[in-house]
């Protein structure tokens, strides 16, 4: 006999995976029947279906420029990472070198990145170089700042404990720190990653780059500009698609890492 702990887990998991895309499939449902009820013109609001065509016929361009903003999207999030551990680092083992830095951090983060992105593409001649400035600089705050914190959230009794044993400033990093700081760690990874990718379609919005070596915001505004809604629309897609991605697998990471021993992760049985 099957434990009933095991089949309510089993139950909840599918209902996490078919509530959802039923959902969506009702929410398109009803979007395509209200366009054609309605007889909405497709330069107003294209019909799902129509959408899925220009995805089809438009793939290779679409998948070319997909490509470009996961490229920008991945080394913006990898820069802001490293950046941001390394400084959050220096930050919890020097408060002078905190106090002293740290405003720049926030001046950084509370910018719009519309502000100063026009300058960032004044002085960077490369536009690559310029818009991974822009969205590293979205990103990297996240990833500091809960770093930061992470690292003083260690029980003071264990700190205490390091002490009495005399641990050697790598053992206290490797034991006792980096397993307080990875929770934080993990949920500033997930909110870095959307603001990545928010960042990269951000400041290729303001640069309004063209060509074939551009993102999916150079997509957007071509069809905006060309009047070609459902081509707007299958790039908006990709957007979102990426971004849905981009969430899934920092949360299967943070399950991944967090799972056999964190409270936020661990799964109890009601």
């Amino acid at each position: 006999m099957v434990d009933p702990r095991i089949l309510a887990e089993r139950r909840d998991r599918r209902l996490r995976i078919v509530l959802p895309i039923t959902a969506l499939v009702a929410a398109l449902l009803l979007w395509e029947f209200l366009v054609w009820y309605n007889e909405v013109p497709h330069y107003l609001i294209p019909a799902p279906s129509l959408i899925a065509k220009t995805l089809v016929t438009d793939w290779s361009t679409l998948m070319q420029s997909a490509a470009f903003t996961v490229k920008l999207t991945l080394l913006s999030l990898a820069l802001a990472i490293v950046g941001g551990v390394l400084l959050g680092m220096v930050f919890a083992l020097s408060r002078p070198v905190e106090m002293s830095l740290f405003p720049f951090a926030v001046i950084l983060q509370v910018t719009p990145v519309v502000a100063i992105a026009p300058l960032i593409l004044i002085y960077v001649s490369n536009t690559f170089y310029a818009l991974l400035i822009c969205a590293w600089i979205v990103a990297f705050f996240p990833i500091l700042s809960n770093t930061v914190i992470g690292l003083r959230s260690a029980d003071h009794n264990l700190r205490d404990l390091f002490t009495l044993y005399q641990a050697t400033p790598m053992q206290r990093l490797r034991y006792l720190l980096v397993p307080s700081a990875l929770p934080y760690f993990m949920a500033a990874l997930k909110i870095a990653g959307g603001l990545a990718l928010i960042g990269a379609v951000v400041a290729e919005f303001v640069a309004g780059t063209a060509g074939q070596n551009t993102g999916l915001a150079s997509r957007i505004l071509e069809s905006s500009f060309r009047n070609e809604i459902p081509r707007m629309f299958a790039a908006l897609f990709l957007v979102s698609l990426l971004g849905i991605l981009i969430f899934l697998i920092t949360s299967w990471l943070s399950r991944a890492v967090l799972g056999h021993w964190h409270e936020s992760e661990i799964r109890r049985e009601h």
